[in-house]
């Protein structure tokens, strides 16, 4: 995204957004007083250290987890405020671990992002999502039978299609995502996030957990450092994604934007145009 248009997404209300959100169990403070505001059509990339709080911060965003203190608004409004219904119509979720037992097929988990909603319309939608994660040819395999790869794409092309009902009802919505790309390969990692960018150019807000920093940089417009339950950093990837970032948060040496030691490859992918 341009400066231009960074300019014009943080001159919007927000989308979605927490101030001082607080959380708190057995003893020891998950978030402490997080204050954030992501706006329509951005690109999020929430990284940290393991226990950083990501996950917290996404639960308290999805409307999964209350504050101790503090609120979440979601289009100006309390979170708490809105009904499971109304709610799964703003904002979809990709959780880190989705476990299906039942022997439904792809395209049937695909449809159940529609809700109860049935018709030609929505098989257009299954259809299209099923071919925005190249899963088109497996539509009727068990999902069960599937790797565990193909099974995250399969539930990405359902919070596709619960995100495109919603769309149509209340104008874009939110996408949040726990590591969506932990168990893709690199092909389809890229094809993920190429998607995702496709959501947020029709303004929807995305929210990503990534630990890659790599894909980080490569997909997000922003990106929020989580460390020990505070926002240790928050801007662009190129002014946050620094040796002193990774040292202080990380707790590791590195060369961010130098080559490595000779004869040691390197890797940054970039998605085919």
């Amino acid at each position: 995204m341009t400066s231009a248009a960074n300019s014009s997404a943080a001159a919007k209300p927000p989308a979605i957004e927490t101030e001082a959100v607080s959380v708190r169990a057995g003893g020891k403070t998950l978030l402490d007083a997080v204050t954030l505001a992501f706006a329509p059509g951005e690109c999020v990339a929430i990284v940290g250290p393991n226990g950083a709080g990501k996950t917290t911060l996404l639960r308290l965003l999805c409307g999964e987890r209350k504050p101790l203190s503090g609120m979440v608004r979601l289009r100006g409004r309390n979170l708490a405020s809105y009904t499971p219904r109304v709610l799964a119509e703003h904002r979809a979720v990709l959780s880190q671990d989705v476990s299906v037992v039942f022997p439904f097929t792809v395209t049937e988990i695909v449809r159940m992002g529609a809700g109860d909603r049935r018709g030609p319309r929505i098989e257009v939608l299954v259809a299209d999502a099923l071919r925005e994660v190249d899963l088109a040819a497996l539509g009727e395999r068990i999902i069960t039978t599937l790797s565990g790869g193909e099974q995250q794409r399969a539930h990405f092309a359902r919070v596709l299609v619960q995100l495109a009902c919603g769309e149509a009802a209340h104008g874009p919505g939110v996408l949040m995502l726990d590591e969506p790309t932990a168990s893709l390969d690199m092909r389809h990692q890229l094809d993920l996030l190429t998607a995702t960018r496709r959501c947020a150019a029709r303004g929807v807000t995305v929210i990503a957990i990534l630990h890659d920093l790599n894909l980080a940089a490569l997909f997000a417009d922003r990106v929020v450092v989580l460390c020990d339950g505070s926002v240790a950093g928050d801007g662009a990837p190129r002014e946050i994604i620094t040796d002193e970032m990774l040292s202080r948060v990380f707790k590791v040496g590195a060369a961010v934007g130098r080559a490595p030691p000779a004869g040691v490859p390197f890797v940054l992918p970039h998605a085919m145009m």
